[in-house]
């Protein structure tokens, strides 16, 4: 076997610079579940201080103040020592992120979602393909985590037979995976993840009447944002990644190592669907169609029970807080109709299997839900979060940044915690912690916030080392670049990062100014 040629050590610029340093603070930061364990240790220390200092906040809303309460009294550690249970299984993305999982891990280890992206590559003409892997990579976020080692090589494959540059494939299919990874055209697990957050640090202010946050609370938000950012994307790989490769003379052909089996591996990504998996896929269209009618018809019958009081549906329904049962039952089902007829799935068992591997995809979340209930948990018992976001909505006001400033602002905070922090869950627990309750009291939706923390999430994670796959994608691209390090990397991935910003950003903006609803029920404004 050959070895790869180690990365030219030519002179650094003043942007590897910065990369560098950021490896080396996110380095020195603890893993997530022990940052989570200090930062609950913190929240104990200030708390008791603060308990012992007699504080009290006044809460809007309230008719008497909120007393701070100290962990490390004797009414702290036995309401930890009582609750500690209940504060991990009671967190609340728990009961919203395990069943749509469920049906996830159907739809995707029957074959049915890749099948689905496999069509749309190889179904695209060669001058659409830029905007098809644009597209397809921002959506592609329902994979969870796979789509960063699903979409990239399928993309180079198919610019490859389309006589385009496979690099530019592989590049955008990663930044438009990475870049967007926070929206997508329908509700995903990650939706639920978010919104359970954030209902439960709203905990902290139950007087003011907010609207309670669903996996679709964001729905027309994301559907914008989707369709927006997947033209974007295609736009950067047609009229600037593609023609920088071809200018820079990157090879188009992988450079294959002694006993590797191209054919092999070709045919294992093969971008088009065999005869059954077609069927297979016509087959799970027909099921979603049939599926929706039914759900049509339960839902606009006059005396359907899905129906509010007033017989509508908004701002609150049962058939709004069924959305976990919707989309878990969609997946299934579909996803059930795909395997039985490719044959993926035979039994019972099988799909006992395929909600097995997708549990346990998602065993590192379950243990660091338990530090991060009981942290959010803390958070609101204690009365520090109502204390907190008192205090900042006031200085907020004080300083006239109540508008969208203060959002932009917000914004930007979360592109540089994402940065070193990659867990999406992890850094919403901090951020919704302090601002979905602050920008509350400011007259702001929680749902709002939630879509604001989304554009900041997603745009940064494709230059930063701290996140996995990009060594993953170093591993690709040397397939053609035997010379590329992580500075060759981050420079292809910064053309797709400022634009996705501005123009998410850009599109909250309209959002926001036009005050337009965010999804089903869900507005802007608190008391619309």
């Amino acid at each position: 076997m050959t070895a790869t040629p180690a990365p030219s050590a030519g002179p650094r610029g003043f942007g590897d610079r910065i990369l560098n340093g950021v490896e080396r603070i996110g380095n020195k930061l603890p893993e997530p579940f022990m940052l989570f364990l200090i930062l609950f240790a913190i929240t104990g220390i200030v708390s008791t201080a603060m308990a012992l200092a007699g504080v009290v906040v006044e809460v809007p809303g309230s008719d008497e103040p909120t007393v701070i309460k100290g962990l490390f009294t004797g009414e702290g550690l036995t309401w930890l020592t009582s609750n500690i249970g209940q504060n991990y299984m009671g967190f609340p993305p728990l009961v919203t992120v395990m069943p749509i999982l469920l049906g996830i891990g159907i739809a995707q280890h029957s074959g049915l979602l890749a099948a689905g992206i496999r069509t749309m590559f190889g179904s695209s003409p060669a001058w659409a393909l830029p905007y098809v892997v644009g597209f397809v990579g921002v959506i592609a976020s329902i994979m969870a985590d796979s789509a960063f080692v699903v979409v990239p090589p399928l993309a180079a494959l198919v610019f490859k037979a389309a006589g385009r540059h496979p690099v530019a494939g592989l590049l955008g299919g990663f930044a438009a995976a990475g870049a967007g990874y926070s929206t997508n055209i329908v509700p995903t697990s990650l939706d639920a993840l978010f919104a359970g957050i954030t209902n439960s640090v709203m905990e902290t202010l139950p007087g003011l009447g907010a609207t309670t946050v669903n996996p679709i609370s964001n729905w027309w938000f994301n559907i914008a944002a989707s369709i927006i950012l997947g033209a974007m994307a295609g736009f950067i790989i047609d009229r600037v990644i593609e023609p920088r490769l071809v200018r820079q003379d990157v090879p188009r052909d992988e450079t294959l190592e002694d006993g590797d089996d191209s054919g092999t591996s070709a045919e294992h990504m093969r971008a088009k669907l065999s005869p059954v998996e077609k069927r297979g896929l016509v087959a799970a269209v027909i099921a979603g169609v049939v599926l929706t009618a039914v759900v049509l018809v339960a839902a606009l019958l006059p005396s359907s029970p899905w129906r509010n009081e007033d017989g509508g549906f908004l701002p609150k329904s049962p058939l709004l807080d069924s959305i976990v049962f919707l989309v878990f039952a969609y997946f299934v089902v579909l996803g059930l109709v795909y395997g039985m007829v490719t044959g993926t799935l035979r039994s019972t068992g099988d799909a006992v299997r395929m909600m097995t591997d997708a549990i346990k995809e998602m065993l590192p979340f379950l243990v660091l839900a338990f530090i991060l209930g009981n942290f959010i948990a803390l958070f609101n018992w204690s009365g520090i979060g109502s204390w907190i976001a008192v205090t900042g909505a006031e200085g907020l006001e004080r300083i006239g940044l109540t508008g969208f400033g203060a959002v932009l602002g917000f914004i930007l905070l979360a592109s540089v915690l994402n940065l070193f922090i990659i867990s999406g869950s992890g850094m919403w627990t901090i951020m919704a912690a302090v601002f979905v309750p602050m920008f509350a009291l400011l007259g702001y939706e929680p749902a709002f916030t939630q879509a604001a923390f989304r554009v900041g999430d997603s745009a940064t994670q494709i230059i930063t080392p701290m996140n996995p796959y990009m060594v993953v994608l170093l591993g690709m691209l040397r397939k053609y670049e035997a010379q590329a390090g992580l500075g060759t990397l981050f420079a292809r991935m910064l053309p797709f990062v400022v634009p996705f910003w501005l123009i998410w950003a850009a599109i909250l903006a309209v959002f926001f100014f036009a005050d337009l609803p965010l999804g089903p029920g869900n507005g802007i404004y608190l008391g619309e």
